[in-house]
């Protein structure tokens, strides 16, 4: 095609939607839970499977811009201001938090305390790139520049819209050897597969362990949780003997070797309450990993409606899938691995494994070396939920856009209870215990935590499916080449 033929075909698209995209947004949401399916094999992919061997004579077919621009807003797509309809005086009548939540823009998949922590990169012959979802004032002035709909975007508007969230990782596909211990199984053929796009979700653990903490210690005086290190059982013998002796008059007969972190002034004062434990082992990832598995089936569903083959599975294996060493064949995603601290005897992992906290200059986690203490740390998640330049509870005239009144608006988050200073110091102190203890934070989860898995996107090998497969099983991928790329 000539430079101005292709310039009059962009012109054409932005003033004239593609007519799959009309497709697309009338195809029916209980069509795509009921014809969803997994569906592995590419297109250029041959497979060797006894009596269902097929060998294929086509070349690998990598998804349009346009398809991976509305998978891409699938995840990171702005979809307006939260709906904070929150209570504020607990059944008690003692006040409840009203500002739990770390971002008030809304987006396409649910996030505990509207983190939004999931990162997804996404993988193709082109390379590795990182889908940061737009924050901020630039999140509201996209609101503005691209049409309030979905179902009115042109083809313009999805690559626009994707564009805005792609940073460039690396120029080519994340390749690691395709054998144990990197693959599992028979991943090790069809996944990441020469024409497909995959997405790969890593969640930042850091904002929201912080977060979550504050949110725990609002609780009234009687209720308030003693955080607990019941990791640490590596401590000298005869801890436990210390712990019975000094906690027995307090009513705190410890079960297994434990650490209540602040030490017992604070459940003598009454601050915490004995009764209420906070085991940091038993938090995990503080539920933030949940929202990754939303943007999942989001993006299925959305594969289905574009009658794309979509193959939720095993990733290569953490922590292989972090490092790039191209001595071992390692071509992955370039983190950060911060090494623990040491012990004579070891904690459990992922306390004693290295740490991924970010990628330098991309994404940073809220940790050392991207933060200079643990005290900073704490500091940045409150600066940002109530200064009026972050993303949260500062900025009024955002946070009231989904009410009638916005003077009612207002006075909630006046009157909504805020984190004090006894929240915050004792906050502080927990953080800085496990940065103390462990050399790293979390300590319980990696900064950075993956589920494992990825979505694998392609265009299907029709010849084999034709071949093999009732045709009932794949009615919307044999119709779409002529909807899309006709």
């Amino acid at each position: 095609m000539s430079t101005i033929d292709q310039a009059d075909a962009a012109a054409a698209a932005s003033a004239h939607p593609h007519p799959a995209l009309a497709d697309l947004a009338q195809y029916p949401f209980l069509s795509a839970l009921t014809e969803r399916r997994t569906r592995r094999i590419p297109r250029g992919f041959s497979v060797n499977a006894g009596p269902l061997s097929h060998e294929s004579h086509n070349a690998p077919a990598p998804l349009s811009k346009l398809e991976e621009a509305i998978l891409i807003t699938c995840i990171t797509g702005i979809t307006g201001v939260t709906t904070h309809d929150g209570p504020l005086v607990e059944n008690n009548g003692v006040n409840e938090l009203g500002t739990p939540f770390l971002n008030i823009m809304a987006r396409t998949g649910s996030s505990a305390d509207n983190a939004q922590a999931t990162h997804f990169f996404m993988i193709n012959d082109d390379g590795i790139f990182l889908l940061r979802a737009p924050r901020g004032r630039r999140a509201l002035e996209l609101l503005k520049e691209l049409p309030p709909k979905w179902g009115d975007w042109s083809d313009a508007d999805w690559i626009a819209a994707a564009d805005e969230c792609l940073i460039r990782v690396s120029d080519r596909r994340l390749s690691f050897p395709r054998e144990w211990p990197y693959y599992l199984g028979w991943n090790n053929q069809a996944s990441n597969a020469p024409g497909t796009t995959v997405f790969f979700p890593v969640v930042d653990c850091t904002w929201q362990y912080i977060n979550a903490i504050l949110i725990l210690l609002t609780e009234p005086g009687g209720m308030r949780p003693l955080f607990l290190d019941d990791w640490r059982g590596f401590h000298p013998s005869g801890f436990v003997e210390w712990m019975a002796k000094i906690g027995g008059g307090l009513g705190i007969t410890p079960k297994i070797p434990y650490h209540p972190i602040g030490g017992l002034s604070r459940v003598r004062s009454g601050y915490v309450s004995k009764d209420s434990q906070a085991p940091l082992g038993f938090a995990g990832a503080m539920r933030t990993d949940y929202e990754a598995f939303f943007y999942f089936q989001n993006l299925m569903l959305l594969g289905q409606a574009m009658g794309l083959g979509g193959w939720i599975h095993g990733s290569v294996f953490p922590p292989y899938i972090w490092q790039q060493d191209e001595a071992k064949g390692w071509h992955g995603l370039g983190f950060r691995l911060e090494e623990p601290k040491k012990h004579r005897k070891w904690p459990p992992v992922p306390a004693s494994q290295a740490n991924p906290v970010g990628i330098d200059g991309i994404l940073e986690g809220l940790t050392p070396p991207y933060v200079s203490s643990m005290d900073e740390a704490v500091d940045r998640v409150i600066e940002s939920k109530y200064s009026a330049s972050g993303p949260a509870y500062g900025n009024d005239d955002v946070f009231a856009r989904p009410y009638r009144n916005r003077e009612d608006a207002r006075t909630f988050v006046q009157k909504g209870t805020r984190f004090g200073p006894d929240e915050v110091a004792y906050t502080k102190e927990i953080c800085n215990y496990i940065w103390d203890t462990y050399g790293r934070f979390p300590a319980h989860v990696d900064a950075f935590y993956t589920p494992g898995m990825w979505l694998q996107f392609s265009h299907l090998e029709m010849e084999y499916y034709d071949r093999y497969f009732d045709p009932a099983q794949y009615t919307r991928q044999a119709a779409h080449d002529g909807l899309w790329h006709r």
